[in-house]
């Protein structure tokens, strides 16, 4: 059941100015129309976000966007207004999260990364390319030289320059490929959002004992269930950070009137100095991930939010926050899974006679599949043949069966390993000696799953129109399901 009101005190018409003037700039077709909408309080807000990648970042970056967009338009059938939002969190500082993008090319999967990371714990939103994004769309071209690729790649590199940042690139591409269905792109650093955020920032920090003890509480209830924890909460730490320098550092509290930075050597300070940083400048202030889905849904008053299965994990340990500092809790839906299947691609599957669903099987054995009824055939008479001289070996030692059970049962057991040696072999060299169908099997197989994972965690977002067409967007949004449990094939 989802919430049908936007919870009292929140006012999102200052917040909705900023994106309008923000999207804007991004190039979002209905910018000011969609930021309307979010002013309005009784407008559903559907959520989803992720870190700005290279290019795009992974397959399910856009996914996760297109299924914002569908679930926002579900809402608006069943006759309640609703805007779709993408939380970019370019508050992150994890750079080798954001650096890399990975491309199926004619000899295989390729990755193109922008090397070490200068500045570790610099916010992902403060950093430019440099000089290496250059290097990395030559390489590009150069790897893929067809002409749409080329046209691609020329997209790219009006984004993507030296001296832009990460956020910006992400958000015009994105209202690129998404046009009028794009969501509204949210910088988690425009001062319009850090301004939305003061209140719930001094909450955290005025309460922070509370905090400390129910994140605590949570996180021990999530161990006795058997569950590994996402984030080990550790005594004195504050799941907010602190920019200083260019450095996230997270706050600790030295005692119950100062706070520090961990890592610094800077003596600590009095909370006063903190919550009037909060007022002042709250950009400085910034939320971690225990924290981080309650402050967004404060400001946004969420209706629904959209998260992968990682993102969902950490919901049981921050879940009391939303009761502690006065915050609607939203429903969630699960991310839908994508892979992307061309017509090409699914009639070599069909040749080999293997199905999609029998190659992304955990147990898939691609020798076994090759093999097929000509080894299956001969290991059923073998099988056979074991079956008798089991029941050949028992009948003869049924006079002195309790003398030798333990020799029955050890021979026994040698047939059956033994069988199963010879059962791998035999299957094995069948697999082998069809050497074309193997190829075109371990070709399928590096397909579905590029470096043995699945295709939306390893390929780019931006593979999919350098190798279809922009028009790829329109067939995700007719074709992806919002059932999070079932693979979405997105046929090309």
């Amino acid at each position: 059941e989802l919430p049908r009101e936007l919870s009292a005190g929140v006012d999102r018409r200052p917040l909705a100015a900023g994106l309008a003037e923000a999207n804007d700039s991004y190039g979002h077709l209905r910018a000011t129309e969609m930021a309307a909408r979010l002013a309005d309080p009784a407008t559903a807000v559907v959520v989803t976000g992720q870190q700005p990648g290279l290019f795009g970042g992974p397959l399910y970056t856009l996914s996760k966007a297109v299924a914002a967009a569908r679930w926002a338009a579900e809402l608006e059938a069943a006759g309640r207004p609703a805007v779709a939002v993408f939380w970019m969190a370019t508050e992150d500082h994890d750079f080798r999260e954001s650096s890399w993008s990975s491309f199926q090319l004619a000899n295989g999967l390729r990755r193109f990364d922008l090397g070490d990371d200068p500045q570790e714990l610099m916010p992902v939103g403060m950093r430019s390319f440099g000089e290496g994004i250059e290097a990395i769309l030559a390489e590009l071209r150069a790897a893929n030289p067809s002409d749409r690729f080329t046209a691609w790649c020329d997209t790219l590199s009006q984004w993507y320059t030296p001296t832009a940042r990460f956020g910006e690139a992400f958000a015009r591409l994105l209202a690129h490929l998404l046009g009028e269905r794009c969501p509204l792109l949210l910088d988690a650093m425009l001062p319009a959002v850090k301004q939305a955020q003061r209140p719930w920032l001094r909450r955290t920090v005025d309460r922070r004992e509370e905090v400390e003890l129910a994140l605590a509480a949570a996180s021990d209830a999530v161990v006795e269930r058997g569950h590994p924890l996402q984030v080990a909460p550790q005594p004195g730490s504050s799941p907010l950070f602190f920019l200083r320098g260019g450095e996230r550092r997270r706050i600790v509290w030295a005692s119950e009137e100062t706070w520090s930075l961990r890592g610094s050597d800077a003596p600590p300070l009095p909370v006063a100095e903190l919550l009037t940083a909060i007022d002042e400048n709250p950009t400085v202030v910034m939320p971690g991930v225990l924290i981080r889905p309650v402050i967004q849904d404060a400001i946004l008053g969420t209706t629904l939010q959209v998260m992968g299965p990682g993102e969902i994990s950490y919901l049981p340990q921050l879940a009391p926050l939303y009761d502690l500092l006065a915050v609607a809790a939203p429903a969630t839906a699960l991310r839908p899974q994508v892979l992307v299947l061309p017509a090409n691609q699914a009639k070599k599957l069909e040749a080999v006679g293997v199905t999609l669903e029998q190659l992304l099987g955990s147990e898939f054995d691609p020798d076994k599949a090759l093999a097929g009824a000509a080894a299956e055939s001969r290991l059923s008479a073998v099988e056979k043949a074991a079956a008798t001289l089991t029941a050949a070996l028992q009948e003869a030692a049924e006079p002195v069966a309790a003398e030798m059970k333990n020799a029955v049962d050890k021979t026994t057991a040698q047939i059956h390993r033994g069988l199963e040696q010879f059962e791998g072999r035999l299957t094995a060299a069948f697999g082998r000696a069809d050497g074309v169908r193997r190829a075109r099997l371990e070709k399928l197989q590096e397909w579905v799953r590029p470096a043995g994972s699945s295709q939306e965690r390893v390929l780019s977002t931006s593979d999919l129109p350098g190798r279809y067409g922009e028009d790829i967007v329109t067939r995700l949004f007719e074709q992806l399901s919002l059932d999070g449990s079932r693979l979405a094939v997105i046929a090309v």
